[in-house]
This record gives structure tokens, sequence and C-alpha cells, in this order.
């Protein structure tokens, strides 16, 4: 959780506002040690901060399919 100060929320506090409806993600103000929280009311949207990572899989992803993982593995327990 992103923490500001209060003199820093004065000067943002627009921004602030923005930015806890944008990402979902509460932000703590602090007050000489004492905390108030600002958070969007209701449930935030879990896949909603999801960054899309383009260079995840290394090579062409239709291999990952035909994986096989046999030779891998022991099925002998004991």
């Amino acid at each position: 959780m992103k923490t500001v100060s209060l003199i820093e929320s004065k000067v943002n506090i627009y921004n602030l506002f923005d930015e806890v409806l944008r990402t979902g993600m509460p932000i703590e103000i602090d007050k000489q040690g004492k905390k108030l929280i600002i958070m969007p009311s209701g449930k935030a949207k879990k896949l909603q901060n999801l960054v899309l990572r383009p260079d995840a899989i290394k090579g062409n992803p239709d291999e990952l399919v035909d994986i096989t993982w046999e030779k891998e593995m022991n099925f002998d327990l004991p």
C-alpha cells in the first residue's frame, strides 16, 4: 500500500483520488503516526491491474500444447 504524508496529500489530493479509482489500490495518509486510508467503495476487480507482458513466453506458444512430462515423472511410488 502506498503511503503519503499529509502535506503531500494536500497538494495532490485529486491525483490521489484518481489513482485510487484507477488502480483500485488504497492509499494511506500519515499524519504524525496516525493513519488514514483512502480506498474505493465496493470490490476491486482482481484482474484490473494485470500488466500485458508480450515477452513472457520465449519461443512459439503453440509448442506449449504439445509438452509431455511422462519422461520426467516417476510413477513408481513405494
